[in-house]
């Protein structure tokens, strides 16, 4: 036990030590489209940019660029979509979980587990699934961290590939994807609508997240 306790720390000193010597080094800047691109059209939702965050909110994000929308179809409940891109995580500007930022907006977490989601045409990807209430408010949030082709639930986990990134690609730029659907009848429909929307944006973010 001692000796593979040792071993997993020396593996973290290594890479963090190897982290620090490409913080010296410009990160290459990848080709991708603006997130303001992102089509407003998609099947049968129509999308509507929300009010622009505040000056004190964009300092708490820290995000190089974001997407904050809300897409309405006929015969579904409105989807929020939120994406914030980092272009480079080495000076602080790090990606802020919704399980800090939430609770914060006076939303609190009822459930939370994580959930697979098939996508046409590519493996299943595995999300952040929470319930959260305001009063007698509920929604479904799914949410993910995203980098370099890779999708990843766990904040653990998406700290440790931002290490190993930046030492293999000299690259620290991910993002955050995260959607809300109201709870308007029961938990199951709501979540059923938000898996459908990610279902939908899912192939599209390929063009403003470079793989």
């Amino acid at each position: 036990m001692m000796l593979a306790r040792s071993l997993v720390v020396s593996a973290c000193l290594l890479a963090t030590a190897g982290y620090l010597a490409w913080t010296a080094t410009a990160e290459g800047t990848p080709v991708r489209a603006p997130l303001q691109q992102c089509p407003l059209i998609i099947s049968d939702y129509r999308g509507q940019s929300l009010q622009p965050f505040d000056a004190q909110t964009l300092a708490v994000l820290g995000a190089d660029e974001y997407l904050n929308r809300v897409y309405i179809s006929p015969s579904r409940v409105p989807v929020g979509l939120y994406v914030g891109y980092y272009a480079s995580q080495r000076e602080g500007d790090t990606i802020h979980s919704p399980q800090n930022c939430l609770p914060g907006a006076g939303w609190e977490p009822v459930s939370s587990r994580h959930l697979a989601i098939s996508i046409a045409g590519s493996k299943p990807i595995e999300v952040n699934r929470y319930v959260i209430a305001k009063g007698v408010d509920r929604q479904v949030v799914l949410y993910w961290y995203q980098s370099h082709g890779r999708v990843v639930a766990s904040e653990y986990w998406a700290k440790i590939f931002l290490t190993l990134d930046a030492i293999r690609l000299n690259r620290t730029d991910g993002a955050l994807v995260r959607v809300i659907t109201p709870i308007a009848g029961s938990e199951l429909d709501a979540e059923r609508e938000a898996v459908q929307f990610v279902q939908t944006i899912f192939p599209l973010l390929g063009q403003y997240l470079p793989s």
